[in-house]
């Protein structure tokens, strides 16, 4: 295997963002021109407290449910691949941001990385969740800010550990327990009131391959900070996130959208 460099990294990056690009263009027209899929578009809505005098004997707080808006689904899974197509170009076209990306790998850091983790895998458990009923602004939000805290986890770990011998485990405790919290309330959606027999394919396929990358993304950073065989170099490790961010992404979206297609 040849030696992973700036510029063979920089060729990487390009190609899996015009991967990522013309998936999501695809996906985009699919969304735009499929009828099942451009007319699913999930209600959302907002609950709260009001004071209903007619309840009990002094009346009683009751929640009332608002809608908001309908959320365009199959445009918004496109977006998730186009903000990892972004992000790619962004990092390997040659300027000013693609020289910040070279020093930061020699420094075992790589920003753009997990700022673009932050959006993209947050906007994708967003939709997964509505996928499976969550339709609360509220808990949407929260289900958004948690996982990209999770993701920012993930920054602030190679950031304190940056050229450190002895590496803080800290911040990758702290992420993973944020990463789990959201995945709680899609599996007690998923299966908190149903026969295990009836579920559809596609939830049990989204949670299984969620679980699966879940797992190899950190996997992948414990090797490179306990500086196992090839991860030694940073560089390797950096593949790795690049080719797990393909292959989950890939995965995800596509389930996702024709999921969009079951019961």
């Amino acid at each position: 295997m040849n030696e992973i460099t700036h510029k063979s990294l920089r060729r990487f990056n390009l190609i899996m963002g015009t991967v990522h690009f013309f998936q999501a263009v695809l996906m985009l027209m699919l969304s735009l021109t499929w009828e099942n899929i451009r007319e699913f578009r999930p209600q959302i809505v907002s609950n709260f407290l009001t004071f209903n005098p007619d309840l009990g004997e002094s009346g009683a707080l009751v929640t009332e449910t608002t809608n908001l808006f309908t959320l365009p689904f199959g445009i918004l899974v496109s977006l998730f691949l186009f903000l990892s197509a972004f992000a790619h170009f962004t990092i390997s076209v040659p300027n000013k941001t693609n020289a910040i990306y070279n020093e930061d790998l020699d420094k075992g850091v790589n920003q753009f990385r997990w700022y673009e983790y932050a959006l993209s895998s947050s906007l994708m458990i967003v939709l997964i969740a509505t996928l499976f009923g969550v339709f609360d602004i509220g808990a949407l939000i929260l289900i958004f800010v948690v996982n990209a805290t999770m993701n920012l986890f993930g920054l602030l770990m190679e950031k304190i550990n940056e050229k450190k011998e002895d590496v803080s485990w800290l911040p990758f405790i702290y992420g993973t327990i944020a990463g789990l919290a959201p995945w709680i309330v899609i599996v007690l959606y998923a299966f908190g009131n149903s026969d295990p027999a009836e579920v559809p394919w596609f939830v049990y396929a989204i949670v299984g391959s969620y679980f699966v990358f879940f797992n190899l993304f950190p996997i992948n950073m414990i090797l490179q900070y306990k500086r196992v065989g090839k991860w030694r170099n940073y560089l390797y490790g950096e593949r790795g996130y690049i080719i797990l961010s393909l292959a989950a992404k890939t995965v995800l979206a596509w389930l996702v959208l024709f999921g969009v297609m079951q019961p």
